[in-house]
């Protein structure tokens, strides 16, 4: 289990992500407000909380929505899910789609540093079902392909 630390969104590809005390995710869409939204298989990005303050013992302080994701978690390591496993946020119901993506023209982050740890670190998810999300809300896998369960 899972606790939303934040919400971020970017109304400009390519830019930073700013955070948001709570957001609104639209049924195959992705969270309202945000550039990379849209009928794709990568409608929301996610990112755990840990992985990112791994990151900053490096001396460098980042702010939640650097590294392009929209949902900074703690307690879920992302990346060790498999693609369609399925998370579960209030009413939002997510499904991993692609974990890792290659990163053709960098983030502001590798720009100012020369790394970023989405490209190995995140996992997208299309939207199954939408509905309100908030910094605080609890975050469960609710189905693994490694195993059958709701």
């Amino acid at each position: 289990m899972g606790k939303i630390q934040a919400v971020c969104i970017s109304e400009k590809r390519g830019t930073q992500k700013k955070a948001l005390p709570q957001v609104r995710i639209l049924e195959n869409f992705g969270l309202e407000g945000d550039a990379h939204a849209g009928n794709w298989h990568r409608q929301v990005s996610l990112l755990s909380y840990e992985r990112v303050k791994e990151f900053e013992q490096k001396g460098i302080q980042v702010e939640a929505g650097a590294f392009g994701e929209n949902l900074l978690v703690s307690g879920i390591d992302f990346k060790m899910l498999p693609v369609g496993t399925k998370l579960r946020c209030q009413n939002v119901l997510l499904e991993i789609t692609q974990i890792g993506k290659e990163c053709h023209s960098h983030c502001e982050i590798f720009h100012a540093i020369g790394d970023c740890i989405m490209p190995r670190e995140g996992v997208f998810a299309r939207v199954l079902q939408g509905g309100i999300v908030k910094v605080g809300d609890v975050m469960e896998i609710v189905s693994c392909s490694d195993f059958n369960s709701k």
